[in-house]
């Protein structure tokens, strides 16, 4: 099955667009231009889109559980927005040892704890790690030596974590256990040069993985074991994340970059796909 691809009409092309979340409780879409900095979003029934700036950038944002707030992802660390009442307050810096890191790219558990992954902001050194964020707002390092730290998604049980290193072009599984503790890393996919970077991920209703193609203007479709089923051009070269939304969770969203692609006329934009399989109900931090 061919899929549409339908590009959001908005005034602005994201520099670095990532991070799509879909909350249903506000019916939109946030996601996030990292070196914008700036949150967007997209209202899914009226098709409006509005923006708003950042101090620093901005890796990611999840909706906190039974709260009106977030929490984000900033250079600076993890911290509390309000969106309403337009306040940011600090939770705490993971990595004060790296002062040239920002976090990138998250997703939350079936235990609601946010799995973080960081980067060094200029991509000059292999100083990033994936770190857990739990519901106590206390967190803990759980893994490193990674030059992009990208895309985190589970199993269909959530017993899986996938996590990517995109310098590396190889992503990651781990076992989840229930305390939150990883064991037995292990290369689930490395990209071949033509398939680019692996970036961001989200997980279908039937286990299956999505994969946004860094420079090579795709999104594919993996079963658990990692055998490619389906691949999905893109009119912009720099594609970054995905996620499911809408009532059904049967709309994919697609974020992409503009950065070294500004000649691409939908490079920077937000698609949607209609791929013919749901995704799963999205999480919010339990803290």
């Amino acid at each position: 099955m061919e899929a549409q691809v339908r590009i959001i009409a908005r005034t602005e092309r994201d520099r670095l667009g990532e991070g799509p979340v879909w909350v249903p409780e506000r019916g939109r879409l946030f996601w996030v231009d990292i070196e914008a900095p700036a949150l967007r979003w997209l209202d899914l029934a009226t098709g409006r889109t509005g923006t708003r700036p950042f101090p620093e950038p901005l890796g990611w944002i999840i909706p906190r559980a039974g709260r009106p707030d977030f929490v984000v992802g900033l250079k600076s660390g993890f911290a509390v927005f309000d969106l309403e009442a337009d306040r940011l307050a600090p939770i705490g810096d993971p990595e004060p040892d790296h002062p040239d890191n920002r976090l990138n790219d998250a997703k939350v558990d079936r235990a609601g704890r946010i799995w973080a992954g960081s980067m060094h902001h200029g991509e000059a050194a292999v100083s990033g790690a994936l770190h857990r964020l739990d519901p106590d707002l206390t967190w803990r390092r759980m893994d490193g030596d990674y030059g992009v730290a990208n895309g985190p998604t589970f199993s269909l049980d959530g017993r899986i974590l996938y996590h990517s290193d995109s310098a590396a072009r190889t992503v990651f599984a781990f076992d989840l256990a229930d305390d939150g503790t990883l064991a037995g890393k292990r290369d689930f996919l490395r990209f071949p040069d033509s398939w680019g970077w692996p970036d961001g991920m989200t997980t279908d209703a039937e286990g299956c993985l999505w994969i946004a193609h860094w420079g090579a203007g795709r999104i594919s479709r993996l079963d658990p074991d990692g055998r490619l089923m389906r691949a999905i051009p893109l009119p912009a070269t720099n594609v970054t994340s995905c996620a499911f939304a809408g009532a059904g969770l049967d709309r994919l969203f697609v974020t992409s970059a503009s950065r070294g692609a500004a000649h691409e006329p939908s490079a920077g934009a937000l698609f949607e796909l209609d791929v013919g399989v749901p995704g799963l109900p999205p999480r919010a931090f339990g803290g």
